[in-house]
């Protein structure tokens, strides 16, 4: 027998089980600290490799879910190995546990249906970290996804955290790309056609641009007239954007097309109000008077 064995011999079994438990839970900090590693090195390693932006979203997101999964079946095996050292039986653990879920399902319905949802939004893909969506009328980045709750920080900088189960519909405005929908309003004597053709010449010049042509996929759609306001003519036009460019493509070409409209000389309309005085609105509704005399 080596020595190691003779000491563990001579130790008192009061003093083995707390080496045991101390060494179980080295064991149980050693795994997580790797499965941890492994995690963060394959989110390494996927920013380097993965090309597309979308996939890259949507691997951090499993990442994230994959580090939380680890840590709570990691915790939960230290729990039980701790509790059989502890010579506490499992298996009427185990059998109450059950029991006990049972009972406590019915309570937690709504805790249960956050998992179940949750677990259903990233196997369906509907929404990844850093995506710009909108759910139970609040609108944000997506910042965090987890099996219970999604994590959204709106234009204000406030953090909203919902729960899965209350998540009905998802509007996701970054998925795979996005459209920058614009309506300018002009004068009703400026001529359409002209118009349009400044448009559209505006247009391709943001696009050929070098430091917007990586977000502009496409040359500007112009739908044409789209409405007869009350003292405009609303033309409509979109880009078809890089996911979350919209909203930069618009301000960028509606400040280029307002300068553009100034060299023109195209006339946008605003409200505005003429006062008239009462007496000269009186000799406005009175008749001329008639010269000559009267018969």
């Amino acid at each position: 027998m080596d020595t190691v064995s003779l000491l563990l011999a001579k130790l008192a079994p009061e003093m083995l089980l707390p080496l045991r438990i101390v060494l179980i839970a080295l064991l149980s900090w050693l795994a997580w600290r790797l499965a941890r590693r492994l995690t963060s090195s394959f989110g390494a390693w996927t920013s380097n490799t993965i090309a597309d932006p979308e996939d890259l979203k949507r691997a951090t997101s499993l990442v994230q879910v994959f580090r939380y999964l680890t840590t709570v079946f990691i915790f939960s095996i230290f729990v039980l190995l701790v509790l059989s050292e502890l010579d506490i039986s499992i298996a009427p653990i185990l059998g109450a546990a059950g029991v006990v879920g049972v009972a406590v399902g019915f309570g937690a319905q709504s805790l249960i249906k956050d998992y179940f949802s949750g677990f259903f939004l990233l196997l369906e893909n509907q929404m990844r970290q850093g995506d710009v969506v909108r759910i139970a009328d609040i609108g944000g980045v997506v910042e965090e996804i987890t099996l219970r709750y999604v994590q959204l920080r709106d234009y204000d900088g406030n953090v909203h955290f919902i729960p899965n189960g209350g998540i009905g519909v998802v509007t996701n405005m970054t998925h795979g790309h996005a459209f920058a929908v614009i309506d300018v309003g002009v004068a009703y004597d400026e001529d359409i056609d002209a118009v349009i053709a400044l448009m559209r010449e505006v247009g391709a010049a943001l696009r050929a641009d070098p430091a917007w042509r990586q977000h502009i996929l496409e040359d500007i759609d112009i739908a044409g007239l789209d409405k007869l306001a009350d003292s405009a003519l609303v033309l409509r036009c979109r880009f078809k954007t890089a996911p979350i460019q919209q909203w930069g493509v618009r301000r960028e070409y509606l400040r280029r097309l307002k300068y553009a409209f100034d060299a023109a000389g195209v006339k946008i309309p605003y409200p505005h109000l003429t006062i008239c005085r009462g007496d000269d609105f009186a000799a406005q509704l009175m008749p001329p008077a008639h010269n000559g005399a009267s018969t």
